[in-house]
């Protein structure tokens, strides 16, 4: 019917019908319709049948859906458009009608076409195309489809330079005009071809050398004021992307702010926010407002550590050597060079096709020789024999062991808690009936130096206004005070404690707690009786329903305290006196939760004992109150935080507004750990700050404004980068007034912050009320790159980039209550050695539990070493022989301090393997757990995120770690290389991270085939031979964890993870089952735990829930279920990477999800806003994201 049409309406067809040639081609065989009409339109010599054939293919090519004009690209139909442009170029006077059609017709197949503007300049018709513009400038009709093929040819780089150097951005300055109801397709079209030309730094730097920034925000401002009805929203989008393109040069940015386009645009956005129609406005002009907003350096002295550490040994060109010979002042210094500002290469880049197109990730192992595991203990046993120490299992013969040892009676101590063999030295609790020879005889009261600390004191409470000082602890205790508590203190060396144990007939409520604690006090005259007539307090709807009842301390480091404060006091400075030591004698009594009722393993008076032992860089004296009080997970569920309208964009204005009304900005430090001697004054207008205590992090505290306060991160020690994790202390607020934080110095890209994550917030009035648990708090919440430079030094050399904000907003409940802030749920190191403590404490008869000292660490902290098994049933040779043949179980967890969700996953795997249930029996029978529970102690200490004190990652160390600067992976791998040596090598092997860009719980593990088949590499069927029980344990986890995503598992090798814990101990060690388990900081997207946040009773859930499946792997390597572990590995691998496409990258896996696609991205770098937000690597297509408003981007995940 087609054919019937053509030859009814445009009978001059049959001129090119009698051509020979031409005719031989519409009928031959196996013609398409497309190719006859190329045919036809190629050797077509009348300008009238050629216009014919044109509107034909016109109407064909409307119509299609884009699928016609791929096919009539792929024929070579751009290419007989050039001919046919070039041929009529040439006649004079040439056809205006043809010249329309023609243009019209390339303006549709172009974008279809990637190799567009390399042909268009190739064959000549490029400068055609520029001719026909400069000769119809007053011709519209003609100069709308020339324009929209001049703004295709801009694509290419090297033909926006050429037509940058013809005049074009001058000509088009020409064309583009005042506010008109006319032409406005015309001035669109124009607009779209400038700033398609402005892209190239080159033409920009030409626009702002001939004075047209001023031009265009004058332009800008006559079309915003004139089209009052949203008509030509398009033509002022235009122009803000011709600012835009522009902004890209510092040039560019410098001549804007001398036209006073932040205070143009900012208030004609203004103007814009209530229409939401006008969002593409309102983003773009926000991006170009912080593009152009000057660039500042952290207000820090140096973005190196504020804490130093010094090292005997630091290793030459390392990152530590480069710290140290730096120039005073080279660190923060802001690039003076223009951002990303390098000469313009000339190559054929089409910039928006090409960025568009994915490559194989260069990043997955290719060389098959690395690829294949080959054991290589790389050390002798001379070298290894000293680490049999730690594995006396092997050799233990139990023959001064009783088996009828009673249930109730303590297990022999010669095992378990050798002076060799034991993590610390037992804990002592001195009593009124047995005072401890370390004791200071007094008639009121015993006191325990700090000094002394081989005893065991129970540390008091401080009110709600100041933290706990280590170097005040004491302890009273005598009749009076039992007569009132009536709670005894067991003796933690030889009495474990247990919920079903009674220690106190008289008194039921003593009889349920799995951990006693003693009434304490202050020192203090009137104090003895205090607590002799308090009464429990029952809390309804508290989880916590005893209160244990503390006199406020005296004493803050020998030095009177005051009691306005609220944190934020520095130990040893001069706080000034408001009372005697007398007088604190009648302050009111704070009520402290007594936890234990809920946390078996937490004891606060031993927590302090261990925080005493603790060895910290900056010599921490006090103790957060949520680390001694501890933690009970929610009992309500925490959904990810619905993003609302408009938060980012909002946040940036106010941003903006610092540099637009600068005297309405506060600026005023109210915490600085560069200068302690700084305080506050008194005057109850600025919240206090405080972050000197175990794992804290927080550099610096300014008040903006009088509720809006910017915070800065300290760097890890010996390096000048890694701000992630914080934790510190706040107080002195008012209730109703919503307080917004800004941590302005984030390095990270993307957070899931943009996706429902919020921070955590601890309060102590809600801790005293009952309620002693960290929550997921904050509204407005939103992460955005800022004004702060980074400096070369600190991102390897790379200039213009930026730091970015998390910012959120808080309105507290209680007036001068003291509250805590973290990134995730703090697991702190001194936490870590009272949960051992306790757990041993747990110890049955029946279970072998051994803490060793694997070596100390640079700042002399002991890295714990644990063995867990079952006790073997007898000492006949048979038992003692299964006893020492259970394969080996290596774990190990916390190598990145700021990772706190791995110590919670471990703890709840330490709960797990050593309690009384009949699978943790079981799995106790079946093989020997070696646990490294936390690799990186100093880090922790020391608030790191995820350095040690030597400045470097542990976790790309462990190819050749060096046993003085990375002592806890040199003495761990040599575990691993001992157990290798005498042929046990583990039959799994775990490293818990945690992972803050994806959600859920998931696995990376090490796999030949699947990495080949994600790349390119050529190998043969024997190359890919290997044993697929490398996902059995990944599939069990996944069908009995709730939080577990086997979908978001990888089981590639990278090169860039080539020295990681699990390649490392996959291609040297031998051990197939390798794993890093990531678990989230943000929630889960699928399962039981879709759309909730994370918790600390998900974490340990987690934990529990690994041991179970290493008792279900257990039962499928069993010889005996050897084809139900080929039919579950059958079933694995036909479910193998389904989120993998044909262009395939392992960072998808890395970090999937999608970018914030807000457009507020506010990069520096140079053309970042063109290619939109950061996009997955294998995304479907670019999106316009100009246009894309807060409510298009909230639920991307």
């Amino acid at each position: 019917m087609d054919y019937h049409y053509t030859k009814r309406y445009y009978p001059s067809l049959d001129y090119a019908d009698s051509s020979e040639r031409s005719g031989k081609e519409v009928m031959s065989k196996g013609s398409s319709g497309m190719e006859v009409i190329l045919s036809s339109l190629e050797n077509s010599r009348d300008v009238q049948t050629t216009l014919n054939i044109m509107c034909i293919l016109s109407e064909l090519l409307t119509v299609g859906r884009g699928r016609r004009v791929g096919v009539f690209v792929s024929k070579g139909g751009t290419g007989v458009l050039f001919q046919i442009l070039i041929s009529a170029s040439k006649e004079l006077p040439s056809s205006e009608e043809l010249m329309l059609q023609l243009h019209s017709l390339l303006a549709k197949v172009g974008p279809k076409d990637r190799k567009f503007g390399v042909k268009a300049r190739l064959s000549g018709a490029l400068n055609v195309t520029v001719d026909v513009v400069k000769q119809n400038l007053q011709n519209a009709k003609v100069l709308l489809p020339c324009l929209q093929v001049l703004r295709i040819y801009s694509n290419n780089s090297v033909n926006a330079i050429s037509l940058g150097k013809t005049g074009m951005v001058e000509i088009i300055f020409k064309i583009v005009g005042p506010y008109s109801k006319k032409n406005t397709s015309l001035f669109k079209v124009a607009l779209d071809a400038l700033g398609a030309l402005l892209k190239s730094k080159t033409n920009a730097r030409r626009a702002v050398d001939s004075g047209h920034v001023p031009v265009l925000l004058a332009l800008y401002l006559d079309w915003h004021r004139n089209d009052t009805r949203h008509r030509c929203m398009l033509i002022r989008k235009g122009l803000l992307v011709c600012l835009r393109n522009i902004t890209n040069l510092k040039l560019g940015r410098r001549a804007f702010l001398e036209a006073d386009g932040m205070r143009i645009l900012y208030h004609s956005s203004t103007e814009c926010l209530p229409v939401r129609t006008l969002d593409p406005l309102i983003n773009t002009s926000s991006l170009i407002m912080r593009k152009c907003f000057p660039k500042n350096r952290l207000p820090v002295p140096t973005i190196k550590s504020a804490f130093h550490f010094l090292l005997h040994q630091v290793p030459p060109g390392g990152p530590v050597d480069q710290l140290y010979n730096q120039l005073s002042g080279v660190d923060d210094v802001v690039d003076e060079s223009d951002d990303n500002e390098e000469a313009e290469g000339e190559t054929d880049t089409e910039n928006d096709e090409d960025k568009d197109q994915c490559s194989l990730n260069d990043d997955i192992e290719t060389d098959l020789n690395k690829l294949h595991p080959i054991r290589n203990i790389g050390r002798s046993f001379e070298e290894l024999k000293d680490y049999q120490k730690f594995f006396s299992e092997l050799s233990e013969d139990f023959q001064g062991y009783s088996f009828d040892i009673s249930k109730s009676a303590s297990p022999s101590t010669y095992l378990f808690s050798s002076s060799s063999a034991r993590f610390s030295r037992p804990a002592e609790v001195p009593t009124a009936q047995t005072p401890s020879p370390k004791q200071i005889p007094d008639s009121q009261n015993v006191c325990t130096s700090v000094k002394e600390h081989q005893t065991l004191s129970c540390p008091f409470l401080a009110s709600s206004q100041t933290p706990l000082d280590l170097d005040t602890i004491h302890l009273s205790k005598n009749k009076d005070q039992q007569e009132g508590i009536n709670i005894p203190a067991p003796d933690r060396r030889t009495a474990p404690t247990s919920i079903s144990t009674s220690l106190c007939q008289s008194h039921m409520i003593e009889q349920e707690l799995s951990h006693q604690l003693e009434g304490v006090s202050l020192e203090d005259k009137g104090s003895q009786n205090a607590e002799a007539g308090s009464e429990k307090v029952k809390h309804e709807g508290s989880p916590v329903n005893n209160l244990r009842h503390f006199q406020p301390p005296v004493l803050l480091g020998g030095f009177p305290i005051r009691r306005t404060g609220g944190g934020g006091s520095n130990v040893g400075s001069d706080c000034g006196s408001e009372g005697t030591e007398d007088e604190a004698g009648d302050a009111p009594l704070l009520e402290v939760p007594d936890t234990a009722r809920l946390l078996p393993l937490h004891d606060p008076d031993l927590y302090v004992e261990m925080v005493k032992g603790t060895q910290s860089v900056p010599q921490y004296a006090e103790v957060a109150y949520p680390d001694y009080f501890g933690h009970i997970a929610p009992m309500l569920k925490e959904p990810l935080l619905e993003r609302i309208y408009g938060v980012q964009r909002s946040k940036i204005f106010q941003d903006i507004e610092r540099l637009i009304h600068p005297n309405d900005i506060l600026d005023k430090v109210v915490y600085d750990i560069d200068h302690p001697s700084s305080m506050i004054e008194e005057n109850g207008e600025s919240l206090k700050f405080n972050s000197q205590f175990e794992s804290g992090n927080l550099r610096k505290a300014i008040q903006v404004r009088k509720s809006e306060y910017d915070l800065v991160l300290n760097a890890d020690i010996n390096s000048n980068h890694y701000h992630q994790w914080f934790y510190f202390e706040v107080s002195g607020m008012r209730t109703g007034t919503g307080y917004r934080f800004n941590i302005i110095n984030c390095e990270k890209s993307n957070s899931q912050f943009n996706y429902g994550m919020q921070p955590l917030m601890y309060s102590v009035q809600e801790a005293i009320g009952g309620k002693p648990q960290w929550v997921r708090t904050g509204t407005d919440i939103c992460y955005y790159k800022n004004h702060f430079a980074r400096s070369s030094v600190a991102t390897g050399g790379q200039k213009g980039k930026s730091y970015y904000t998390l910012t959120f907003t808080v309105t507290f409940i209680h007036k001068d209550d003291v509250c805590y802030f973290a990134y995730h749920y703090p697991y702190t190191y001194s936490t870590l050695k009272m949960h051992l403590s306790k757990l041993e404490d747990m110890r049955t008869p029946q279970i072998y539990l051994r803490q060793d000292v694997l070596c100390e660490t640079l700042s002399g902290n002991t890295c714990p070493l644990l063995t867990i098994t079952a006790m073997p049933e007898s000492k006949s040779t048979d038992h003692i022989c299964q006893f020492r043949n259970r394969p080996f179980i290596f774990l190990s967890a916390r190598v990145h301090p700021g990772e706190t969700n791995a110590s919670w996953v471990m703890k709840g795997t330490l709960e797990f393997l050593m309690g009384t249930s009949p699978l943790a029996v079981n799995l106790r029978e079946a093989y020997i757990f070696k646990i490294v529970p936390m690799l990186n102690p100093d880090g922790v200490v020391n608030g790191n995120h995820r350095c040690s004190l030597s400045g470097e990652d542990l976790n790309r160390q462990w190819q050749n770690p060096d046993p003085e600067l990375h002592p806890t992976i040199y003495h761990t791998k040599s575990l691993l290389q001992y157990l290798a040596y005498i042929q046990r090598t583990p039959l799994v092997f775990c490293d818990y991270h945690g992972h803050s860009r994806k959600k859920n719980v998931f696995m990376y593990g090490c796999s030949v085939k699947e990495t080949v088949w994600q790349s390119d590499i050529s190998a043969t069927s024997s190359d890919l031979q290997e044993d697929l029980g490398y996902r059995t344990l990944p599939k069990i986890l996944s069908q009995i964890a709730p939080a577990f995503s086997l979908a978001s598992s990888s089981f590639v090798v990278e090169r860039s993870k080539e020295s990681t814990a699990r390649v490392v101990v996959w291609r040297e060690i031998g051990v197939k089952r390798s794993y890093t388990m990531e678990s989230t900081l943000c929630g889960c997207d699928q399962g039981k735990y879709k759309g909730l946040q994370i918790s600390t009773r998900e974490l340990e859930e987690m934990g529990a829930q690994f041991c179970v499946a290493m008792l279900r792997l257990k039962r499928l390597t069993s010889l005996r279920n050897h084809q139900n572990l080929l039919d579950l590995e059958s079933d694995i691998i036909g479910t193998q990477s389904k989120n993998v496409s044909s262009c395939t990258t392992t960072y998808v896996l890395e970090e999937d999800e999608p970018s914030f696609l807000e457009a507020i991205d506010y990069s520096a770098e140079s053309n970042d806003e063109d290619a939109g937000p950061e996009s997955d690597v294998c995304g479907d297509g670019q999106e316009n994201f100009d246009q894309l408003s807060d409510s298009e981007t909230i639920h991307r995940n």
